[in-house]
């Protein structure tokens, strides 16, 4: 009895290996020749998203561009020196030039001056973000 249940476990683990090793050969990941090959597909067809953050890429225009190349040149030096351009990477908007701080250190040492002469400041230890004792 006993040697008929040691070969009935031998049965199943033997089995549960088969299957394990054709379940792997079956989801096996792609070799790496098919993958460039699958990747250089797309990039002649124009599938592939550009690096950084950008959106998904469009489809190409089938139209003639109306400008040359020095045409095209000299826009883009000229948004250029204007500021127009949107910066690589994030596909954002361009920053405006002025989104610094609005007062230079002199200013602002003088504001703080002023507001520590007239008592409104909050004392050191004192703000609501203080720990409380």
């Amino acid at each position: 009895m006993q040697m008929k249940n040691a070969l009935t476990i031998v049965a199943a683990v033997a089995a549960a290996m088969f299957a394990q090793a054709s379940f792997a050969q079956a989801s096996a990941p792609a070799a790496r020749a098919d993958v460039k090959a699958e990747t250089k597909a797309a990039e002649k067809a124009g599938k592939l998203t550009p690096a950084g953050e950008g959106a998904a890429p469009t489809e190409k225009s089938t139209t003639k561009s109306t400008k040359t190349r020095a045409e095209r040149k000299a826009e883009t030096k000229e948004a250029a020196k204007e500021g127009k351009l949107t910066p690589a990477g994030e596909a954002s908007p361009a920053a405006d030039a002025a989104s610094g701080p609005k007062t230079d250190r002199a200013m602002r040492k003088a504001e703080t001056k002023a507001a520590v002469k007239a008592g409104k400041t909050t004392p050191a230890g004192e703000g609501s973000d203080a720990p409380k004792k």
